[in-house]
């Protein structure tokens, strides 16, 4: 049991951190980018382009890791069949 629970919080963590480190890549990427547009081009802003569709993925792999992975997923299925088959064996 104590190992089942170390086993989903590790792997929460790493949620959490692959997270991060996508929030990171984002912000190094799009400042490099955001520098570049303004040297070679600076008439013709473009970088928002680029920020804007990877803002949309970041925004939805934010999504998926801090809201929607409180919503039933795995764990709240083995939860609910572990209730059940107590509740069989209950009955026997």
């Amino acid at each position: 049991m104590e190992d089942e629970k170390y086993e989903k919080a590790k792997k929460r963590v790493e949620e959490i951190k692959g997270f991060y480190s996508h929030l990171i890549v984002f912000v190094a990427v799009n400042i490099v980018l955001v520098i570049i547009n303004l040297v070679t081009s600076p008439g013709t802003l473009w970088f928002y382009w680029p920020l804007l569709g990877w803002g949309i993925g970041l925004f939805f792999h934010a999504m998926g890791v801090f809201v929607f992975s409180k919503f039933p997923g795995k764990q709240w299925e083995e939860k609910k069949i572990k209730e059940i088959m107590n509740k069989m064996d209950e009955n026997k």
